[in-house]
């Protein structure tokens, strides 16, 4: 895996050492002996790779020094300062040397590169860890957009389920309170049409003689219900009457009528009273 890295690292360096040893040579080499200008470029050539070489003994210790890569930079940028400088005074290809002037620069930096691939590296088994957790999490988060996916469609046919029986529900009535609307506007039309009182007075029954009963409609609306009170108070009888008629119901036969048989015989002869006091006259009767 290093040697993605590693080896455009190494060609880069390789080409700018060479381009770097060549541009010093035929530069200087006209000032002075090209011996001399060979051991300038060497130099600077060798100063370079080895300040590369203690980085590189440094980074495998998992070690750093800036004093190093500091050092080592200046190397490159002289040797990028040499490649420039021969660019703006030959006399002729200037904008080619400027085009290769990068070189040392660029290696520089692809050697950064590899060294940050280097501390970032991880082994196979950390790399299928990885990969096993991604999965997972991938896995459980489909899981969850599915089951979101299948209550959101379960839902919506259950609103739409009870949407369509509520339209049912509100036809229904509709429909309903038109038909009772009609049948309404029917009677009351029937009620005050003029030939309705006269053919209603043959069938029903005078109250007073001469006086035709006025025909009322039915009651649509919410009633009140009638009280016992109310039931029992044209004619209530009192507790004395009471007891003796159901005493007299009890002992008509022998042996003496049970309280059911005695309240169903004192309803059927048309006496009216609540079933606290039945019940209370039939204790006093029996203690």
């Amino acid at each position: 895996m290093n040697a993605k890295t590693v080896l455009p690292a190494v060609g880069m360096t390789a080409v700018s050492m060479v381009l770097t040893l060549a541009v010093v040579v035929m530069w200087l080499g006209t000032a002075m002996p090209w011996p001399v200008a060979l051991v300038v470029g060497l130099g600077i050539d060798g100063g370079w790779l080895a300040t590369l070489a203690y980085e590189r003994r440094l980074a495998a210790q998992g070690d750093h020094s800036n004093v190093v890569t500091a050092v080592g930079w200046s190397f490159g940028l002289i040797a990028t300062g040499v490649l420039i400088t021969h660019a703006l005074t030959a006399e002729e290809s200037t904008g080619a040397w400027l085009a290769v002037a990068w070189l040392p620069i660029a290696a520089k930096a692809l050697w950064l590169v590899h060294g940050l691939w280097e501390r970032t590296a991880l082994t196979g088994e950390a790399l299928d860890a990885i990969q096993g957790i991604q999965q997972e999490a991938r896995d459980e988060a489909a899981v969850a957009r599915a089951r979101l996916r299948s209550e959101a469609a379960t839902e919506e046919t259950r609103l739409m389920a009870v949407t369509q029986a509520g339209a049912r529900v509100a036809h229904v009535q509709a429909t309903t309170a038109n038909a009772l609307s009609r049948a309404w506007s029917t009677l009351e039309t029937a009620r005050e049409g003029e030939g309705t009182g006269r053919a209603l007075t043959s069938v029903t029954t005078r109250v007073t003689p001469g006086v035709t009963p006025r025909w009322e409609l039915p009651v649509w609306g919410p009633t009140e219900p009638v009280s016992a009170f109310e039931l029992e108070s044209a004619g209530a009888l009192t507790d004395e009457a009471l007891d003796a008629m159901v005493d007299q119901i009890r002992h008509s036969e022998t042996p003496a009528l049970s309280y059911r048989e005695m309240a169903t015989r004192f309803r059927a002869a048309g006496h009216s009273a609540s079933e606290v006091r039945l019940r209370a006259a039939w204790k006093r009767m029996v203690a």
